[in-house]
Formats: C-alpha cells, sequence, structure tokens
C-alpha cells in the first residue's frame, strides 16, 4: 500500500508535466526568437509611420510659417540618425515596405529643400538644430520622437519668425532714413512749388481788368490765400500735410482754367518780368530802410544811459566843488609817465576804455587818462570816476569848452561843412587833429576811440621806434580781409589836386588805437595841413564825410605800420572776425555802427566788453541796464 502511493504520485507528476510544462517551456522558446525578430519589425514600421506623419505636420507648418518671399537658403542634407528614432532601422528588411520608403524619399526631399531654406537664411541656427537634436537623440521611445520632433517644429517657426523680423527691422530702419532725408529735400520742393503757384496765380490776376469780380478772379484769389496758409504751416510745422497737396491741386486746376482763359505765353513772360523788377526794387527798399533804422539807431541814446548821465548829474551837482577835483593832478604833466587819450560822451564808454586799460597794465600807477567830453557830459562822467576812482592810474576830465582856441578859431569851419553832412557835427571827433596844442606838455600820446577794449598791456607799445613818423597805425590795405579799404574809397580821386598829391594804391590804416609822436607832429605843424584841406574841402568834394580821409590826407606818408596784433578791427560790423585774431589782440575794436552799448550789437563780441561793466552797481540797476 505504502509501495503504490508513490508510484501514483510520480505518474501524476509526469501527466502534468506533459500537459502542462512541456508547452509551456516550448512555446516560450518560440516566443522569445518571435520577440527578438518580429519586435523589431513591428517597432520599425510604427516608427516609420509616425516619422511620416510628424515630417508632413512639420513641413506644412513650415510652409505656412516661412511665407513666399524668403530667400531660398543654401543646399544643407540632414541625416537619419538626427530626426529618426533610436529603433536600428536596417536590420530585417520589410517586404511591405517600398512604399513607405517612397513616401520616405519625397518627405526627405521636401524636408531637404525647407532645411536648406532655413540654413540660408541663418546658417547658425543649422548648429544649434544639431546640438539640440544630438542631446534628443537617446530617446528611443515613439511618443518622446513626436514630442521632440514637435518642439523642433517649433523652434524652427522661432527662428524663421525671428529672422524674418530681424530682415524687416533693418530694411525699414534703412528705409525709414531714406524717406527721412528725401521727405525733406521733397517738402522744400513743394514749398517751392507752392511759392511758384502763388506768383503764376498773382501773374494771371494782373490781366484782369480793375474792378473784375468774375468767379475765375475770385477762385484765384481764394486758391492764393489757401496756399500762402499752406506754405506758413508748411514752415511752421516742418511737413506737408494733407491738406496742403489737396490745396496744390486745386490751385494747379484753378491755374489750368486761366490757362485757357490767358493763352498768350509772351504777355505772361512780359509781366513775370515785370513782377520781378518790381521785387527786386521792393527788396532793395527794405534794405534801404533798414540799413537807415540801423544807423538811427546807432544815433540814438539808449534810454538806460540817458537815466545813468541824469542821476550822474544830479549826484554831481549835489557836491561841494571841493569834493569834485581828482587826486594826483600833478602828475598830468610828467612825460616820464604813459599818456591816454579819449574823446566821448558816453560814461559806460568811457569806463570800459580806462578799466580795461589799468585792469591790464602790469604798472598801472604809470597811466594817466585824460578823458574829453562835452560841457553836457562833463557832471555825469566826472561823476562816475569820482564814484569808481581807476586806482592807483590819474585821471583827468575836461570839457571842450576848456580849450579856447578851439572854440574861436576851427568852430566857423566845422559849422559851414555841417551844413553840407551832419556826421561834421561831432566836434569831438575832429578834436583829434589838435592833439599837439590839446596837450602841450606832452611827448607822446595813445589816442583811443570810446568803442575799444584793451586786452593786455601796452607798456610794450611806448617802447616802439617810430622812425621820424608822426602815426603809429594798424594798416587796412590788404586786399583778403573784411576791413580792406582804398584810397579812393573815401577819396575822390578825380580832383586834379587830389590824383597829383596822393597814390591810388597808398596803404591806408585804422583810427581806434593810435601812437602819436606829438613833437614831430608839431615840427612838421600837421594841424595846418589838416586845416588846409578841411577848408579846400568846404569847397568842393574832395571826400566822403568823416574823419578817416583828413586822416589819411594829414598823416599821407607820415605812418608807421605797427604790428597787426596791437589792434583787432570789425567787431562793430563785421561777424566773421576769427575768435583766435580777437584773443590774441591787445585791443578789440567796435568799429562800425553796431557798438556793444547798443541792443543792435554782435552778440558774439558783446561779452568781451560787458566784462569790464559792473553792472551790479546801484544806479545800473536802478536804470535798468543790464547784459
Amino acid at each position: 500500500m505504502k509501495l503504490i502511493r508513490p508510484c501514483q504520485r510520480i505518474l501524476i507528476l509526469s501527466l502534468l508535466y506533459v500537459t502542462v510544462f512541456a508547452p509551456i517551456i516550448f512555446f516560450s522558446r518560440r516566443l522569445k526568437h518571435i520577440s527578438h525578430i518580429g519586435g523589431e519589425e513591428f517597432v520599425e514600421d510604427l516608427s516609420n509611420i509616425k516619422y511620416k506623419a510628424g515630417a508632413a505636420s512639420w513641413l506644412n507648418a513650415v510652409e505656412q510659417e516661412s511665407g513666399e518671399d524668403l530667400k531660398e537658403p543654401k543646399q544643407v542634407v540632414y541625416e537619419d540618425r538626427y530626426l529618426g528614432s533610436g529603433a536600428n532601422h536596417g536590420s530585417i528588411e520589410d517586404p511591405n515596405s517600398q512604399d513607405s520608403e517612397n513616401a520616405g524619399d519625397r518627405t526627405t526631399l521636401l524636408e531637404r529643400k525647407e532645411a536648406q531654406k532655413f540654413q540660408q537664411s541663418k546658417a547658425s541656427t543649422t548648429e544649434g538644430q544639431k546640438v539640440w537634436l544630438q542631446e534628443h537623440s537617446n530617446q528611443t521611445t515613439v511618443e518622446d520622437d513626436q514630442n521632440a520632433s514637435s518642439r523642433y517644429r517649433r523652434m524652427i517657426s522661432k527662428e524663421i519668425k525671428e529672422m524674418k523680423d530681424g530682415q524687416s527691422n533693418q530694411t525699414r530702419v534703412w528705409h525709414d532714413h531714406n524717406i527721412q532725408s528725401q521727405s525733406q529735400k521733397g517738402m522744400n520742393e513743394m514749398v517751392t512749388e507752392m511759392k511758384d503757384q502763388v506768383i503764376r496765380a498773382q501773374a494771371y490776376l494782373n490781366f484782369a481788368p480793375p474792378g473784375t469780380n468774375s468767379h475765375l478772379v475770385k477762385e484765384l484769389k481764394q486758391r492764393i490765400r489757401e496756399v500762402e496758409r499752406a506754405v506758413g504751416q508748411a514752415t511752421k510745422d516742418s511737413k506737408i500735410s494733407r491738406s496742403s497737396l489737396q490745396k496744390m491741386r486745386y490751385m494747379e486746376a484753378s491755374l489750368s482754367k486761366a490757362s485757357h482763359v490767358f493763352p498768350d505765353c509772351a504777355a505772361m513772360v512780359t509781366k513775370l518780368r515785370a513782377m520781378t523788377l518790381n521785387a527786386e526794387e521792393l527788396v532793395q527798399s527794405q534794405k534801404n530802410q533798414a540799413t537807415y533804422l540801423i544807423h538811427l539807431a546807432a544815433r540814438t541814446t539808449p534810454k538806460g544811459l540817458h537815466c545813468l548821465s541824469m542821476r550822474l548829474t544830479a549826484e554831481y551837482f549835489a557836491l561841494q566843488p571841493e569834493e569834485r577835483q581828482f587826486p594826483n593832478q600833478k602828475r598830468l604833466q610828467d612825460t616820464e609817465l604813459h599818456h591816454y587819450a579819449v574823446f566821448s560822451d558816453n560814461v559806460l564808454a568811457c569806463a570800459v576804455v580806462v578799466n580795461s586799460t589799468i585792469s591790464t597794465a602790469m604798472e598801472s600807477e604809470k597811466i594817466v587818462f585824460h578823458v574829453v567830453t562835452d560841457s553836457l557830459n562833463l557832471p555825469a562822467i566826472s561823476m562816475w570816476f569820482l564814484l569808481n576812482p581807476p586806482g592807483k592810474a590819474t585821471i583827468q576830465i575836461q570839457s571842450m569848452n576848456d580849450f579856447e582856441w578851439f572854440s574861436t578859431k576851427y568852430h566857423m569851419t566845422l559849422t559851414k561843412q555841417s551844413a553840407r553832412d551832419p556826421r561834421y557835427t561831432s566836434e569831438l571827433n575832429h578834436l583829434r587833429f589838435y592833439l599837439p596844442d590839446a596837450f602841450p606838455a606832452l611827448h607822446k600820446i595813445v589816442l583811443f576811440d570810446h568803442d575799444v577794449v584793451v586786452q593786455r598791456d601796452l607798456t610794450e607799445l611806448w617802447s616802439v621806434d617810430m622812425k621820424g613818423k608822426v602815426n603809429g597805425a594798424v594798416e587796412t590795405c590788404h586786399v583778403s580781409e573784411a576791413l580792406f579799404r582804398r584810397m579812393d574809397m573815401l577819396i575822390n580821386f578825380s580832383d586834379p589836386l587830389i590824383a597829383k598829391r596822393f597814390y591810388v594804391n597808398a596803404c591806408t590804416w585804422a583810427f581806434g588805437m593810435n601812437l602819436f609822436d606829438l613833437r614831430e607832429w608839431r615840427r612838421q605843424n600837421l594841424t595846418a595841413v589838416y586845416h588846409k584841406y578841411l577848408q579846400l574841402g568846404y569847397k568842393r568834394p574832395l571826400w566822403k564825410a568823416g574823419s578817416l580821409p583828413l586822416g589819411w590826407i594829414t598823416f599821407y606818408n607820415k605812418t608807421m605800420a605797427l604790428d597787426r596784433r596791437w589792434h583787432v578791427l570789425g567787431l562793430g560790423y563785421d561777424s566773421a572776425v576769427r575768435r583766435g585774431d580777437i584773443e590774441q589782440a591787445a585791443v578789440i575794436h567796435y568799429d562800425g555802427v553796431m557798438k556793444p552799448w547798443l541792443d543792435i550789437a554782435i552778440g558774439r563780441y558783446k561779452g568781451y566788453w560787458s566784462q569790464h561793466i559792473q553792472y551790479d552797481h546801484p544806479y545800473l540797476q536802478q536804470c535798468n541796464i543790464h547784459a
């Protein structure tokens, strides 16, 4: 009984092995072989299907976003390892894969073409694609490969869009620059055209009889008003509006109508020529009026200066006689000192000449200033220097009435000359020809005009060798300069007396800063020479008004040329004087009508003069005198 039970157990186990375990072992080996071969085929087929679908959708996205205006890039071939999955495609052939291969070939061609476009647009993107794809090449699953392909499509679309935006921005900048430069030119041309339209319309209006009020005349007048308003608006806004362009078209249509009504071209030419002549005459008239107003402003005393003179005069007469005296009057006759003279009726002008000379002097105690004015301005100028003494220098204020010999001997001649030209009324301007009589004890003197500013020490000027000449001055006979003067510009060489005694091309010189040897002047009796020509000029016209041509004649062949750095002229009429010449000059001269104390002064030069004025002085502030 015990033996039967083991046998039954063995039999049951054997049957169980044959019926259950043996089939399991057999089929498991077959399944392992099938899984090794068929699995690769399945994965390969699935990968091809997904790859083809992904490539098609990627191409559609690229075609939609790239646009038709992209340039064709260079040809670049992408290998399958960059775009495929991690499975092995070449281990086993698929007998049904020919259609898939053909479709894959077509897809590859399209892919290559699109990749070529992208490579030419931005070559650097190719390397970025490769790096990006290589980083994701270890993904072997179909789902991950599809996600990578989707991300790659988005990256390509983004790069193409950025590339298009960059190209469009660069083109837009270049285009805007050209438009800006051309728009200004075009605007100027259109403004000129509108002005021409107005002129043509005015010419047509002149053909209409006086008092005509026809429809065409009204239309032309209206168009003229509209276009003139458009020109003004364009000048103000620096652009042409659409309404202005519309007005131009309306004007052109009106001019076309007028050309049919007045078809005579010869009459039109004559009328335009007459309008041109009238316009030129009007311009010349405006220039003459502007010149007259400038000269009128130059001869008019500003309100502030008049106020200052009145206040100083009132203060002067409030002083006691002993309080009106200046110190160091014993030094006025000392020939070892440096004597300067200025003849003026302008308080501020005298103040600038004196202050600038003393402030730049190395030894101001050697300076003696002789200020000569008229009796009306003597109190004001005296009071100014009593309130503002010139430091260690000595100053003398004199009136022309103190020179009794001048008022009795020469007054009649100047009065007669004044009847012909108002510029001869300035006796102070002619007093310069009587320096030996005005300062009989002096040997040398420097004469300043009241519109000069001294910028450096003048001590060296006193050691200049005059070489027997009477007058030391800066020449103005250089043709290349704005201050060029010829003798015949101011002197009448058609007169036989003038033509016989003087050379027309003789070098001229300037008043403003002159060094005079008074001893040589007295020896040659040049004051008598001046007086003789002054009398001859009264009998017949020998020169233009003013004292400069008389000076050329009086000191003819008796003038020594000073270095040009001593005296720079032109700051009262020439706005092109070089700044370097001004900075190097010892004396700068505001000759001309645009004086620095007037509102018509040249602004870029006014600072050299105003720096010597104390604008914080109470009298200047009360009279509203400011820089």
